[in-house]
């Protein structure tokens, strides 16, 4: 086993900034922020987490209370934030968190389940949002997505989450017809898959770095590649279930092309258990980009059997103490 990373973000409160691996890397959050502290676990009101998050000043947002913040419409985040729920267990439930047309958001350490409503997400990024990181969260049973990234946002990383008890669990890039979804960047890392239905992700346009990811007993497919995508696949584990297949392709026409095309998948030193179907089709996997031309090293380690037991106790929300602020 190779070191995990980020080790080093729990010594102070505010060492998360600007600490993601991958395309979300600038994510600042609220660093230059005073703190926030939520007092309540209203849905609004004075010392909520909806209070804080329409301030429109940097904040760097903690908890002095735990429990369940039952949200009766989606709580929007303005830029330059850090919602961090390390020291508290925080859950929020009924709505979630939107990210419209903001940047530099940082969500850390908090559960999302249960919500309700058309077009209703855990976490939802668009449009035009950017220099995102979440981290540390857990996410189940929403109507719609746990996590979808659409409509030009990018430069965002999802680390060390653990989704469950879903199916649509991420897409990224809207449909066919948002073209300027090429735009669109996403790396996920050390993340687990615990029997999510299909979306592990689903692309279209963008480009995604999966790297050190465990997904497991999937229902329909583990990762898709739809119009113009190019996801790389490296050192992940994938164990089936009763579905085999692990990469699917859905073709499409962009709106601004005449052909019906797929995306690209390329798989580097992932691992495979279980009787699992790659799927992978060889034309085009050259032509998925390579992470290094966009940022420095990443903590990447060989798929293991190690690796696979330390995601499932390592992802999510996770009982780690509130840092100091110094």
């Amino acid at each position: 086993m190779g070191a995990l990373p980020y080790a080093h973000v729990d010594t102070s409160l505010r060492a998360l900034a600007g600490q993601a691996e991958g395309f979300g890397r600038f994510a600042i959050g609220g660093l230059h922020g005073p703190v926030y502290y939520v007092t309540s676990l209203a849905d609004d009101g004075p010392g909520s987490l909806r209070e804080a998050c329409h301030i429109r000043e940097p904040l760097w947002i903690v908890f002095e209370v735990s429990g369940t913040i039952h949200l009766s419409s989606y709580l929007r985040v303005s830029s330059y934030k850090t919602i961090d729920g390390r020291g508290q267990r925080i859950k929020l439930t009924g709505k979630g968190l939107q990210l419209k047309e903001c940047e530099h958001v940082i969500v850390c350490d908090l559960e999302f389940e249960g919500g309700r409503g058309h077009d209703v997400d855990g976490i939802q990024i668009k449009p035009k949002s950017r220099h995102i990181w979440i981290d540390r969260c857990s996410l189940q049973d929403y109507d719609d997505g746990l996590i979808d990234i659409t409509r030009e946002s990018t430069d965002i990383t999802v680390s060390r989450c653990r989704f469950a008890n879903h199916d649509k669990t991420m897409l990224i890039g809207a449909d066919k017809s948002h073209v300027t979804d090429r735009c669109i960047r996403v790396t996920i890392h050390h993340c687990f898959f615990d029997g999510t239905r299909q979306r592990q992700p689903r692309l279209r346009f963008g480009k995604v770095h999966l790297y050190n990811n465990y997904t497991r007993n999937w229902s329909i497919y583990a990762v898709c590649a739809s119009v113009e995508a190019q996801i790389l696949s490296q050192c992940n584990i994938y164990e089936a279930g009763q579905k085999k297949l692990v990469f699917r392709y859905m073709p499409e026409k962009a709106a601004d092309r005449e052909e019906v095309k797929a995306g690209w998948i390329r798989s580097e030193g992932d691992m495979f258990l279980n009787g699992t179907q790659l799927g992978l089709l060889d034309a085009g996997a050259q032509s998925v980009f390579d992470p290094s031309e966009h940022y420095p090293p990443w903590t990447v380690e060989p798929a293991s059997l190690a690796l696979k037991e330390v995601l499932q106790l390592c992802t999510g929300w996770q009982a780690i103490p509130r840092p100091n602020d110094c």
